[in-house]
């Protein structure tokens, strides 16, 4: 699948310039309208033959969501997907950013052994079962969960791990299963000693977890600049949902080393099985689903209380995009 491509494109540097927005990101399927974003307006730029004036995107792999925090607290970047639940608390506590786009829809799945007894839900009560955080919206998937079988969070024991570690954690029985974004599902499985025992796709379709987060400083200083980065993020997603091999196409680009670095057969396994097991289509922003998000995280205890949507959103981008076309 990489020979397909230009080398140029599969790396997404070398055109510095005062245009350039560094964009924080983890390797995680979630994120993955960031690199084909990333690799479009690269590839929009070097066709450009006007010499009009270009922005460029460059990723910045974080290796999770607490150095993001940080990094975009500080101003050490201006621009990164972000759990939308974490943007709500920060936004709250005066920290000047908004959320200006969605980076995509479903992903999240909870992972059993293959050779666990486990095929309802209501058999983990008393089990281990890993999340990456309390401010992950996978808790909330799982909490979810608990909600629809007349379960608590008390009625299991919560084990908070990074991702990565997950698939190796349930390999050796260390937690009998565990609620992440995808590939850390796909790895498992794909491995032969994990399956599926739910999916967001089938359980939440509306779920948001990972959301276009910018400074307000980027906002007032350079609003064409933020337009142009929300038009490629939906153009990404418009382009990844419309055939498979534009699919195939991210895979080769997601898995280089300037962006996952990871093993493309398991991306490529996370594109194909099932094929919606990650959506990027939708990212219309919608209030009544992220106000349904703030009261699961209110009632888990991780956002004290209601916080206005205008704190944390800027729906003006939205309003006013232009899905960019994805030529790659």
């Amino acid at each position: 699948m990489a020979a397909a491509l230009p080398a140029s494109l599969l790396s997404c540097g070398g055109q510095k310039g005062p245009g350039t927005l560094l964009v924080g990101g983890l390797p995680v399927t979630c994120n993955l309208t960031l690199p084909v974003a990333c690799v479009a307006r690269a590839a929009a730029n070097s066709a450009d033959k006007a010499g009009r004036p270009q922005f460029l995107y460059e990723y910045s792999k974080y290796s999770g969501w607490p150095e993001i925090k940080e990094s975009l607290m500080a101003g050490r970047i201006q621009a990164a997907y972000m759990l939308a639940p974490l943007v709500m608390d920060l936004a709250d506590r005066k920290i000047p950013i908004k959320i200006v786009s969605l980076g995509h829809r479903s992903g999240a799945v909870i992972m059993v052994r293959s050779d666990s007894p486990y095929e309802h839900f209501k058999q983990l009560a008393g089990k281990r079962i890993a999340i990456p955080s309390r401010f992950a919206v996978d808790y909330l998937f799982l909490r979810k969960m608990l909600a629809r079988e007349d379960m608590t969070p008390q009625d299991i024991q919560i084990v908070e791990m990074a991702p990565p570690d997950m698939p190796a954690a349930l390999y050796a029985k260390a937690v009998d299963a565990y609620c992440t974004g995808e590939p850390f599902g796909a790895a498992a499985q794909r491995a032969g000693y994990a399956r599926v025992l739910r999916m967001t796709r089938d359980e939440w379709r509306n779920y948001i977890c990972c959301v276009l987060t910018v400074r307000e400083e980027l906002i007032q200083q350079n609003r064409p600049l933020v337009q142009d980065l929300v038009n490629h993020v939906l153009g990404a997603g418009v382009w990844l949902d419309a055939e498979q091999q534009n699919r195939n196409k991210a895979v080769a680009i997601a898995a280089g080393k300037k962006f996952f670095n990871q093993d493309p057969n398991i991306i490529q396994f996370v594109m194909e099985n099932p094929t919606d097991r990650v959506t990027y289509g939708d990212l219309r922003m919608i209030r009544p689903e992220f106000e349904e998000l703030m009261q699961l995280s209110i009632e888990a205890g991780t956002i004290k209380h209601p916080v206005a949507y205008d704190t944390y959103m800027d729906e003006s981008f939205a309003r006013a995009a232009k899905p960019a076309v994805i030529s790659l």
